[in-house]
């Protein structure tokens, strides 16, 4: 997969912006995800590896999209992920849901839930939980919705 939209199945898609902040450098998980939404009638946006906090919040901004996904393997997810929401929210995007996926700590989810992760997956969630996940935030607008598919 490279680093390009997906080409969504639904009208007025839910648009996704799919990140890998930081120097994790594995994103079969990140690839899987991606793959998992636009089949859901999701519009995908996939930045590719190593992304800086400030390229995604500026990526999501310029793709106008309606949630961000972060996968985060390389343990920097208390830094990165509050850091991608804070400068979401200081362009006055903090209305783009944002979660984040990956090797996370259970006791580091409430810390990341108040510093603006709305919610967090670690590895074995279903996928099809996170499609439901985001679709229950935009109704009316997945396949869940009544669309077609």
């Amino acid at each position: 997969m490279s680093d390009a939209t997906l080409t969504p199945t639904t009208p007025n898609p839910i648009r996704v912006l799919v990140a890998k902040p930081g120097l994790d450098g594995h994103d079969r998980g990140a690839k899987i995800v991606a793959r998992a939404l636009r089949d859901a009638g999701m519009e995908v946006i996939y930045t590719g590896l190593r992304q800086t906090a400030e390229q995604i919040s500026s990526a999501a901004i310029q793709e106008d999209v309606d949630v961000v996904a972060c996968s985060i393997l390389s343990g920097a997810h208390n830094t990165l992920l509050p850091k991608v929401y804070e400068l979401l929210k200081a362009e006055g995007a903090e209305d783009i849901l944002f979660v984040a996926g990956g090797v996370i700590p259970d006791e580091d989810i409430p810390f990341l839930k108040e510093r603006g992760v709305a919610e967090v997956f670690t590895p074995g969630a279903p996928l099809q939980a996170i499609i439901d996940f985001i679709e229950a935030r935009f109704p009316g607008r997945g396949r869940a919705a009544g669309q077609p598919e």
